[in-house]
């Protein structure tokens, strides 16, 4: 995926009520943006930071700029848009990157289904198969090389892990595929430490037959393009 139009580069001077930031533009102007994350961002907001953000040139927002990435370390650049990650995963879908999912004929997004009344981010159909219900995640934690979700307790993460293995049962196909955001980690793993039941799930959700995957990407000013894949480290559901 590439930005339609060029990034502002800036820097951060602090992120608040979870949708705000506050950035130093090059020519030293003080801008608030829009943030499009509604996570903790840990690890992703620390003050002083190099970050893109891409003019939506809407006169009517009221934050027509949009944080998109954050530079956290020399070389490592983060994108923090979680509204992108259906749109990469089903780029890379449709161009042959994630080879698990690519005996599907259409693609759908944001189909109700489910007995907690969810939608699933992508819907993959073909033919006689069983239908394959793909739930995309967003990470952008990572400590030491190994990324981490969720970065806070997340009630509605844990609901999706449920549906899941609710359409397993039914004779579904259900998969669960952590989008990150970043270059430098090298696996995936469950956050324990923050959300010990979201951990649980998971693990329970692989032993009954739902699919985990991650995949990784390298995000530029220029795009952000899912490219290849990382092992999910979750350990067995005792």
């Amino acid at each position: 995926m590439q930005f339609d139009r060029a990034l502002i580069e800036a820097v951060l001077i602090k992120r608040y009520k979870r949708f705000l930031a506050d950035v130093t533009l090059e020519n030293g102007e003080v801008v608030t943006a829009h943030t499009p994350n509604t996570g903790s961002m840990k690890g992703c907001s620390e003050p002083g930071c190099r970050v893109w953000l891409l003019d939506s040139e809407n006169p009517k927002r009221k934050y027509p700029l949009g944080w998109e990435l954050i530079e956290v370390k020399a070389g490592v650049r983060v994108g923090i848009n979680t509204h992108l990650s259906n749109k990469l995963v089903k780029e890379a879908i449709e161009n042959g990157v994630i080879n698990e999912l690519q005996a599907y004929e259409t693609i759908r997004t944001e189909v109700p289904y489910g007995a907690e009344k969810s939608r699933i981010d992508l819907l993959l159909q073909q033919g006689e198969q069983p239908d394959c219900y793909v739930e995309v995640k967003n990470v952008t934690w990572v400590e030491e090389g190994i990324a981490y979700f969720p970065d806070a307790v997340s009630v509605r993460g844990q609901k999706h892990l449920r549906e899941l293995m609710a359409q397993v049962e039914l004779g579904f196909r259900a998969v669960l595929l952590f989008c990150l955001q970043r270059n430098d980690a090298t696996e995936v793993r469950p956050a324990d430490q923050v959300d010990p039941e979201y951990g649980r799930l998971l693990r329970q959700a692989m032993a009954v037959g739902v699919e985990v995957l991650a995949y990784q990407a390298d995000p530029t000013p220029e795009g952000i393009s899912l490219s290849h894949a990382v092992p999910v480290v979750a350990g067995v559901e005792g």
